[in-house]
């Protein structure tokens, strides 16, 4: 039977050049060093529906840094498109995570959703953050470029997958839109081949944010989803950062 923590949560800030970054970092309350992992939004933002999910990541027994984009920068949720400054915010936060004294071991890993996924992917590969990172994990990721042409968005994946060597793991519900899901498989196809530990976990009967609808939409289905994902999500981090 997993443990589960009490968590504090806390509005925190870290440094990235000139500019403050604003975050919250999510902790066991009881006394001790924990696993580090880093957490970054979509376009939905942080808000009462999406940080819920980051506290029972956190309840694992993890410290989760969660990066505040739209709040650093005073902007709107659901953004069309994307700024290239947030994904070199999400690299210096995971410095910024791995200097804590609270924090077992050298590395972290990455979890993401939606949009997240990308900038966390552009982190890794193009701020050359995957010495730093055990593992990646998104939810439902959008692994294209969302300034990118609408084929692209449909028919291509990001090409910083090409250089991913992380172990990497992903869901999706069945029901997903197309021109997320096609992408994200042909991405997996290309991680596997290039010998990467890659893994997707398909949920049947179920749609896009299965982790985080409102109730009035939500089904069982969503719920049975979110708790396998949560409980894979935990060992598939335990596994990779204790393996040093």
């Amino acid at each position: 039977m997993p443990q589960n923590h009490k968590v504090s949560m806390e509005s925190v800030t870290y440094m990235d050049g000139d500019v403050e970054v604003e975050a919250y970092l999510f902790k066991p309350t009881k006394p001790g060093k924990y696993l580090p992992v880093l957490f970054q939004h979509g376009r939905r933002g942080l808000d009462s529906w999406t940080l819920p999910r980051i506290k029972r990541l956190a309840a694992r027994g993890f410290i989760v840094l969660a990066p505040d984009m739209f709040g650093t920068y005073m902007e709107s949720n659901y953004p069309i498109e994307h700024k290239y400054i947030y994904d070199e915010h999400v690299a210096k936060g995971i410095d910024t995570l791995l200097q804590r004294t609270d924090i077992l071991g050298d590395r972290a890993c990455a979890v993401s959703h939606t949009r997240g996924g990308y900038m966390t992917l552009r982190a890794l590969v193009k701020h050359k953050k995957q010495d730093q990172v055990a593992c990646y994990v998104s939810y439902y990721p959008h692994w294209q470029d969302p300034n990118a042409a609408e084929a692209k968005q449909i028919y291509q994946y990001a090409p910083e997958l090409n250089d991913l060597n992380v172990p990497t793991l992903v869901f999706i519900g069945e029901h997903d839109q197309y021109q997320r899901i096609r992408p994200i498989m042909a991405g997996i196809d290309t991680l596997k081949e290039n010998n990467v530990d890659a893994e997707l976990i398909i949920y049947p009967g179920i749609g896009r944010g299965f982790d985080f609808r409102p109730v009035h939409v939500r089904t069982f289905a969503d719920d049975l989803a979110t708790k396998d994902a949560n409980q894979r999500t935990a060992a598939f981090i335990r596994q990779h950062l204790m393996q040093r």
